[in-house]
């Protein structure tokens, strides 16, 4: 076990981040109940507005959540889930939860369960599909579950893709000349800047990349951001919404099939939204 600061120490790092995301009603509401300060205090409650703060990508919310888990504030002392939520917020530049990363140890490999929704399907987390047959699939599920939460990414998603999109063979090609377990086409490996796109980590990072970078795009909109990764998100913002193309309605609904959520986390530092999202209707 780490030796932790003084209490004392943490309460006075808890608010008031340098890198603080935008100052909105959550935020101010979260703080209230954390601290009571014009309302009954409520921690439990405190916890859910920073968690959909987080689910947003707001530094300071996922800051918060870290300090929560760290010091047990609201539910059980968690430190890999502290450290997710530190190192989430460090990422955006947030110098305190640096800090607080030399105290929490290594992040938890998943994303906490706090950023999904009791009713958005979370639960479908496990399931035999993702059970490896194979050592090379072995690999890949563990490259997956190392490396998903470094980019905010369930590894299920992750996993769901590279089923559709592969079958976990790190060698495919096709016809369209994309490559490997993500499927990633030249143009999209060079935006990523994946040198080597039949090497498992090489590729699953920047297909990782790239679906952070949709996530973000489309807001955490699960079924725009399979249609985007099937089609482009040029195709999504052209139709507005699922393109009307057999395979990628057939393929957002693999990946709908195997990861049980309307919505996914975003850090909305990545990228500014689509210009077309207020007109995009989730059509299939």
């Amino acid at each position: 076990m780490r030796a932790w600061p003084p209490l004392l120490l943490l309460a006075s790092l808890g608010c008031g981040g340098a890198v603080a995301g935008p100052a909105d009603a959550l935020l101010t509401e979260a703080r209230a109940y954390e601290h009571g300060e014009g309302v009954p205090k409520d921690e439990g409650r405190a916890l859910r507005l920073y968690c959909e703060g987080a689910r947003q990508g707001d530094a300071e919310a996922q800051y918060s959540l870290g300090w929560m888990y760290a010091n047990g504030r609201g539910v059980l002392r968690d430190d890999p889930s502290a450290a997710y939520f530190f190192a989430r917020a460090a990422w955006q530049g947030h110098a305190q939860a640096r800090r607080m990363l030399a105290y929490v140890g290594e992040p938890a490999p998943r994303a906490p369960d706090c950023l999904f929704r009791p009713d958005d399907g979370g639960r479908a987390e496990e399931g035999e599909i993702f059970t490896p047959r194979t050592p090379a699939q072995k690999e890949v599920v563990d490259l997956v579950q190392k490396l998903a939460p470094q980019y905010g990414i369930s590894p299920r998603l992750a996993l769901a893709v590279i089923r559709a999109e592969s079958n976990f063979n790190s060698g495919a090609v096709s016809g369209r000349n994309a490559q490997g377990l993500m499927q990633l086409i030249p143009e999209t490996s060079a935006r990523f800047k994946v040198a080597k796109p039949f090497d498992p980590e090489q590729n699953i990072r920047g297909g990782l990349a790239y679906l952070r970078w949709l996530l973000a795009y489309f807001q955490g909109n699960v079924a725009l951001v399979a249609a985007a990764y099937n089609a482009g998100e040029g195709a999504v913002n052209r139709f507005r919404g699922i393109p009307p193309f057999a395979e990628t309605r057939s393929y957002v609904k693999r990946i709908r099939k195997l990861f049980a959520r309307d919505e996914h986390p975003y850090d909305r530092s990545v990228t500014d939204p689509s210009p077309e999202l207020p007109r995009i209707r989730v059509n299939g």
